[in-house]
């Protein structure tokens, strides 16, 4: 009997394919109560279950990518709707990652959609953007009259905490929200891996995390915009401003949890302000 021939390494390399995955979700008020009434999902994108750890009224949703990071190639899109009335916060479980891409782009696509009278806390934890990847992110929010949106992000660039710094690559970021059809806020990011503007005084001036929380509703007045702007920011720098019809604080820095702790003081000044109900840590941000 002939020995078998060895196997190369090459013959058992195996490339995965990009994953092209949906979540649809749908929220409406059904007497006191919000209820999760649209679910669909295609490939790796979930809601883990809908929960209601402060009562009906308000439904918490973590949205689930159980891979755990986007690869160059992948394209995923979310869509929310909530309902006249209805109120939903949605987080995720943990920071979520962007791999090292070999040439394609990885996309996220968000569009979600307010109506009269809804709240919509959308509060996810940091991206972290890894060195030499391609990235992209793009949300549109469309709100009606009488809608209320809070909503956050925090970017990472690099994983900084092991030394990496955001040297190859690209980042594309967009954000849009409407009212009634109306542009409220539109603001594009583009940064490149050595872009000048990580570096100079007028960008990131050297530091690796920055984010923007968004708040839009009634109660946006004087009083509240003085007790936002008087909650310290430590170990980063962090700028409040009032436009007519929203709230914008923004964060840069050396740290994300930092950023984080600093956008989850000012939730816990807005959302009672804006909605009428005291803030609840969800217990994932403990985690």
């Amino acid at each position: 009997m002939n020995a078998p021939l060895p196997l190369s390494t090459d013959s058992l390399r195996v490339t995965p394919e990009p994953w092209q995955a949906r979540l649809q979700l749908g929220f409406a008020r059904r007497d006191a109560k919000t209820v999760l009434v649209r679910r669909e999902h295609l490939g790796p994108l979930r809601l883990q279950k809908a929960l209601y750890p402060e009562g009906e009224a308000i439904c918490h949703g973590i949205v689930l990518h159980p891979p755990a990071g986007i690869a160059g190639g992948d394209q995923l899109h979310i869509t929310v709707d909530i309902g006249p009335g209805a109120h939903a916060l949605l987080t995720t479980p943990g920071a979520g990652k962007w791999y090292r891409s070999a040439g394609a782009e990885g996309v996220l696509n968000q569009q979600l959609t307010v109506a009269a009278g809804g709240v919509l806390e959308c509060l996810p934890q940091e991206n972290i953007v890894f060195d030499r990847a391609l990235a992209r992110m793009d949300t549109r929010i469309a709100l009606a009259t009488g809608a209320t949106l809070i909503a956050s992000d925090m970017t990472a660039l690099g994983r900084h905490g092991g030394g990496e710094r955001f040297d190859t690559g690209r980042l594309a970021q967009t954000l849009r929200i409407e009212r009634d059809g109306r542009p409220l806020w539109h603001e594009q990011t583009r940064l490149h891996g050595s872009d000048p503007l990580l570096h100079a005084a007028c960008g990131l001036a050297g530091r690796p995390v920055f984010g923007s929380l968004i708040a839009i509703g009634d109660g946006l007045d004087d009083a509240l915009l003085a007790a936002c702007r008087a909650l310290p920011v430590t170990h980063g720098d962090g700028a409040i401003t009032r436009l007519p019809e929203l709230l914008v604080a923004r964060y840069v820095g050396e740290r994300s949890e930092a950023g984080r702790a600093w956008f989850g003081r000012l939730w816990q000044l807005l959302r009672p302000a804006l909605t009428g109900h005291p803030a609840q840590t969800p217990r994932i941000w403990n985690t």
